[in-house]
């Protein structure tokens, strides 16, 4: 006879996973700050951090927020689908495997600090610190498979298959993280490149499609009915990917454009599959609010695409506009919401807060980028109209630290016992 699952179990090892993620988050968000300071008073460079420049910093900022915030809530995904809560020992193999995730991530910031960098952007692993991230993977991978196999005979057939085959694609993971960050794979800065091409932002973003429409089906909250459409148009979007020209075609060839508004056609499904009385209530307002910032991602991502909107914006404060609509909107407002769903939290404050907070960080540097190349010696001569803007930045960059701080110390007594009851 196999043993009950230990009471509570899925729910401190959710809590735990919390505790990493909005970590990590809280850390990512701090030299966020510490960045916006360092654009607003460039000299405090000199006078206080001496080695330690911008440059230094930006690391941290991006991967610990790529590797901590924005992955660990996925991995807590995928422990809520493989775990055996049946064994003791399953909060303590939670502990060890984050600890390990996170020890790669401080180790890895201490080398970036001291310039061990590959100088690839979000693949800066290198040297020593080359193999910490992809080790921590593999012993990720070894629980997951451990608790699998122990979960054996309670599985079926079709929900056995299926986390077998998910974990032999996990397994090439670790491999070829290590292996794509070596400099002598492809330069940092490539040559022949003119940028993203409609191919490329296609398939990434078709990546994150496959990762949400994962997490909806092991969480649960996406709509059975709605399930054949989804996927279906997923089959439909990986061959329009195939079809059209990868390499260094233009942005101005009309296959590329044609082929990247296909991304508009998952506004109204993603609403379909997610919605109605599904899940937590208290993660419907984040889901919501994730679908919004994927309504804006998509059609900013197909505005700026554009032939004349795209050579405005590149290489400016508009691409980061992008990347916190991306990451600091869809991603953050997903991950509360997988939280909730997992039971690590409850009804985290701070919703209007951050979520205002990163409203106005996309404006005010989407308005920078699209001035920025007609201005571009204001810019770097610290003008009054630039040093505002970079000031309502570093204001919004504080009032989401707060927000995260809020989320963080929500992982309390407190609030767990308020859950408990609502369960």
């Amino acid at each position: 006879m196999n043993p009950a699952p230990k009471p509570g179990t899925q729910a401190e090892v959710a809590r735990v996973l919390a505790r990493h993620a909005l970590g990590w988050l809280v850390a990512a968000n701090a030299v966020g700050v510490l960045l916006a300071v360092l654009l607003l008073w460039p000299d405090l460079n000199d006078e206080l951090l001496g080695s330690l420049t911008y440059g230094r910093w930006l690391p941290l900022h991006l991967d610990w927020q790529l590797y901590g915030w924005c992955a660990l809530p996925l991995v807590g995904v995928l422990l809520a689908w493989c775990l055996d809560a049946r064994q003791l020992g399953a909060v303590a193999h939670t502990r060890v495997v984050l600890g390990a995730w996170s020890l790669a991530l401080a180790l890895g910031g201490l080398a970036w600090l001291g310039g061990v960098t590959s100088g690839k952007m979000f693949l800066e692993w290198h040297d020593w610190a080359r193999p910490l991230l992809p080790a921590a993977m593999t012993l990720l991978w070894t629980v997951l498979a451990a608790h699998v196999w122990w979960r054996r005979d309670e599985l079926g057939g079709g929900t056995k298959a299926a986390r077998v085959l998910a974990l032999l694609a996990f397994a090439l993971v670790p491999a070829a993280l290590y292996w794509s960050a070596g400099r002598e794979v492809y330069p940092s800065v490539n040559p022949d490149s003119g940028g993203a091409t409609g191919a490329r932002l296609l398939g990434s973003t078709l990546g994150i499609v496959a990762i949400y429409g994962f997490i909806a089906e092991v969480l649960g909250v996406s709509r059975p009915g709605r399930r054949g459409w989804f996927w279906g148009y997923f089959v439909f979007s990986v061959a329009v990917c195939a079809g059209i020209e990868h390499g260094n075609a233009s942005h101005h060839e009309v296959l590329q454009v044609v082929g990247l508004a296909t991304l508009l056609g998952w506004l109204p499904l993603a609403w379909l599959y997610f919605r109605g009385g599904i899940g937590a209530p208290t993660a419907r307002r984040w889901w919501g609010a994730a679908f919004a910032w994927w309504a804006a991602l998509v059609g900013a991502g197909l505005w700026t695409f554009l032939p004349g909107v795209s050579e405005r914006l590149k290489f400016t404060n508009g691409m980061v506009a992008h990347a916190h609509l991306a990451m600091a909107g869809l991603v953050t407002s997903a991950n509360l919401a997988v939280l909730v769903e997992l039971r690590a939290l409850y009804a985290p404050r701070g919703f209007w807060l951050w979520q205002a907070a990163c409203v106005a960080q996309v404006a005010v540097l989407l308005a920078l980028g699209w001035l920025e190349t007609g201005h571009a010696a204001e810019l770097f001569l610290s003008e009054p109209w630039t040093q505002a803007i970079y000031a309502a930045r570093l204001a919004a960059g504080v009032a989401m630290l707060l927000a995260s701080v809020l989320w963080w110390r929500g992982i309390s007594g407190r609030e767990e016992a308020r859950h408990d009851d609502a369960e």
